[in-house]
C-alpha cells in the first residue's frame, strides 16, 4: 500500500477476470507508443497466454482509490555470466489521469523487491528511444541505460521462413521435431 496526496495506490496480482482491463491497458499503451495498429492480442488470446496454468508471466493491477490505474507484466529470464535468474519487465503502463500520483513509481518499487525476494541479479526492461518523460523518470530512480546493446526482433514471415529454411537441423542432422 502507498499513498499520494491522500490517494491509495494498491498493486495486486491479475486474474483472468481482469482480462479485459489487461487488453485495454495493452491497447493505451500500444497508442501511447504510436502502435496501435500492430496490438493483434484478443481479450481471449491475452487471457490464455497471461492466466493459462503454466505462464510465465505474472501480471500485476494498479489501482488509486479502488480505479485501474495501470499494469505491469513481467516474467524472469536468465544471467549466466551471474548465474543468476533476472525479472524482465514486458510492459508498464499508467493511465494518462493516473500519471504523477506515484503509480509507475510504486509498480516499479513493487518489481524491485520481487527481484529482491526472488534473489535475481537485474531487474531489466526497455523504453523507446523518443520516450523522453520514461527516460527521466528512469533516471530519476537510477536505472542506468545500456547503450552498448542493440535489440533485435524476428516476427512474422520473416520468422516463419526463417525456422522453416533447409538449414534448420538438429546437432544430430534431422529434422527438427514440429508441434502438432
Amino acid at each position: 500500500m502507498d499513498s499520494s496526496a491522500g490517494s491509495e495506490i494498491l498493486i495486486r496480482h491479475a486474474t483472468i477476470a481482469d482480462g479485459g482491463l489487461v487488453h485495454r491497458f495493452v491497447t493505451e499503451l500500444a497508442e501511447y507508443e504510436r502502435s496501435r495498429e500492430q496490438v493483434t492480442a484478443t481479450v481471449e488470446s491475452l487471457a490464455a497466454t497471461l492466466f493459462g496454468a503454466d505462464t510465465p508471466f505474472t501480471t500485476l493491477i494498479a489501482t488509486v482509490d479502488g480505479d485501474p490505474a495501470g499494469f505491469a507484466i513481467y516474467f524472469y529470464n536468465i544471467s549466466t555470466w551471474q548465474g543468476r535468474k533476472g525479472l524482465y519487465l514486458e510492459d508498464l503502463y499508467v493511465t494518462p489521469r493516473h500519471r504523477s500520483l506515484g503509480v509507475g513509481k510504486r509498480l516499479l518499487r513493487h518489481l524491485a523487491q520481487v527481484a529482491v525476494d526472488n534473489d535475481c541479479g537485474r531487474f531489466e526492461w526497455v523504453v523507446l528511444d523518443w520516450n523522453q518523460p520514461a527516460i527521466d523518470f528512469y533516471r530519476s530512480i537510477g536505472a542506468q541505460p545500456l547503450d552498448e546493446w542493440v535489440k533485435y526482433r524476428m516476427d512474422g514471415d520473416a520468422l516463419a521462413a526463417f525456422a522453416d529454411s533447409s538449414l534448420t537441423r538438429s546437432a544430430a542432422g534431422s529434422p527438427p521435431a514440429r508441434s502438432p
